[in-house]
């Protein structure tokens, strides 16, 4: 019998560098994917379907909220977001850790459904940082950015709602944070007893 994989929400201000840090975890450890969400927005240039997103008609991403088929979904500026249900669990009881980039909304819907689900907090390490990282290369009026910083303090004051909390100052030792938390979970005694049963029987 194999380990159950663990679900992890992974949440963050726009500029704290989560989609970075998820992308090199995914790259640089085994057993531990990122789900892909269904979309009805229109796929962009250089978008694979089933790799960047799963895009979906409206009609059809409608008929799946009313088949309970997403863990959590949201409407972002017209466009809608799902994750699977049937995709997380499966991958899940395939001994795969699953990873969702989601805002601390979605996080809390998700942990209502899978209690046991761990959340990761990904915060920049000043406000100062973060201003330089929304501000991208100067050319967005101050008021653009005063916004995206409005939000971005929006988000952070959820941060409590995480079980584990990153500060991403310097990028290499916050994925080393990222990579311990993971590993940390895959030595618990429940998924070790799963995964080393024979051994365990056989040393007892």
């Amino acid at each position: 019998m194999s380990a159950q994989g663990t679900l992890y929400t992974v949440s963050a201000p726009s500029g704290a560098g989560k989609t970075s840090l998820v992308a090199a975890l995914i790259d640089s450890t085994d057993g531990v994917l990122v789900s892909v969400s269904n979309t009805t927005r229109d796929m962009r240039p250089g978008e694979v379907d089933g790799v960047n997103y799963h895009f979906t008609a409206m009609d059809d991403f409608v008929a799946m909220i009313g088949q309970d088929a997403f863990l959590e979904h949201a409407e972002v500026f017209g466009n809608r977001y799902g994750t699977s249900t049937q995709w997380v669990k499966d991958t899940l009881a395939n001994g795969q850790d699953v990873i969702l980039e989601i805002d601390w909304q979605g996080a809390q819907q998700v942990r209502k459904q899978i209690p046991e689900t761990v959340g990761i907090f990904i915060l920049p390490p000043s406000r100062d940082e973060l201003r330089q990282r929304l501000s991208g290369r100067g050319t967005d009026d101050s008021s653009v950015v005063d916004a995206r910083m409005a939000e971005a303090e929006s988000e952070m004051s959820h941060y409590a709602e995480g079980d584990y909390l990153i500060v991403n100052d310097d990028f290499d030792a916050a994925l080393q944070d990222f990579r311990t938390i993971l590993i940390a979970h895959r030595l618990t005694l429940n998924n070790q007893q799963n995964r080393h049963q024979a051994l365990l029987q056989a040393l007892i």
